[in-house]
């Protein structure tokens, strides 16, 4: 295993990554990203992107990989290495990122990590994900303006998301599991008053079929078991997976506060509470998960560190 001294170690491909690392060959620091499975993270897995500024109708492995090569134009050293431990040296403040390669010796790290959706399980998700199977009403809602979406989930997210949606789709239907909703009860009244919104209790999605585009699906009834098939027209209809997300902060688990869901608790310079650790994107808590907010934060957590080391900062 190979020993490197760095100024910055930044953990994660994905938007949020890939901005700090931007942001701190701009700062003249000397920094490695370090990504586990794909640059771009969950970005790559978007089919049409509408909401990033100055980039319309473009897709997530476009904009991923244009963020990519900026960044490696400016200089920036992008590995594909994941990261096994973080450690810090309290004696001296120091941070050790270990992976299957190298041993870094860094002054500041950035945990950019993301956060993976959490999947619902039924059979063709993976394979229409991105294209008929969403995770992110805010991201995609657009797309199903005037169709029919089907939201699975039956928390706060899920009846918020489905709110919104009604905003957009000519019919939202909230698939269930269970036979109560979870959501506030103002929520619940919402959505129970939206002449818009169909609520199926104890159902859940058994999977998904079609062409390019999904055109069935095969509902379960969870009080007997019955299954059976609704055709539509493929393509006009979208399905919401709103069941919450899962956020890749292992790494951080007993050195930084983490919030009930596992979320890197920062201040607005992406600060954690331990000195020259900085979380970005999706891995901490926020009220927004976009490109847009996780490009921001890694720009901020980059000056931030470029501050805490005593460099120039980008003005």
């Amino acid at each position: 295993m190979t020993e490197q001294t760095k100024d910055l170690v930044i953990i994660g491909g994905g938007p949020a990554g890939l901005s700090a690392a931007i942001y701190a060959r701009r700062s003249l620091l000397d920094a490695v990203t370090l990504e586990r499975e794909a640059l771009g993270g969950q970005v790559i897995l978007t089919s049409e992107i509408d909401n990033y500024p100055g980039l319309p109708h473009t897709d997530g492995f476009t904009l991923s990989d244009a963020m990519r090569a900026q960044a490696e134009d400016l200089g920036a050293v992008i590995l594909m290495d994941p990261v096994s431990e973080l450690v810090r040296d309290d004696a001296t403040g120091r941070f050790v990122v270990t992976t299957s390669s190298t041993r870094y010796d860094a002054a500041s790290v950035i945990v950019a990590a993301g956060a993976q959706p959490r999947r619902a399980g039924f059979e063709g998700e993976e394979r229409f994900a991105g294209h008929g199977v969403s995770y992110c009403a805010t991201c995609d809602g657009m797309f199903y303006r005037n169709k029919q979406v089907f939201v699975i989930g039956g928390g706060n997210s899920a009846a918020e998301e489905a709110l919104f949606l009604a905003r957009l789709a000519s019919k939202v239907t909230l698939v269930v599991r269970k036979d109560h909703l979870r959501a506030q009860t103002a929520l619940v009244r919402e959505l129970e008053d939206n002449e818009k919104v169909e609520i199926r209790l104890l159902t859940s999605i058994v999977s998904v079929d079609g062409g390019e585009l999904p055109s069935t699906i095969e509902f379960r009834d969870n009080a007997t078991g019955e299954t059976h098939v609704e055709t539509y027209d493929e393509g006009s209809f979208g399905i919401f997976v709103l069941a919450g997300r899962v956020p890749e902060t292992g790494l951080l688990r007993g050195l930084a506060e983490l919030d009930e869901s596992g979320y890197a608790v920062t201040d607005e310079r992406m600060a954690t509470g331990v000195p020259g650790l900085f979380a970005a994107g999706d891995a901490r808590r926020k009220p927004l998960r976009q490109i847009v907010t996780a490009a921001s934060d890694g720009a901020v957590a980059a000056t931030s560190a470029a501050a805490y080391l005593g460099l120039p900062v980008e003005g």
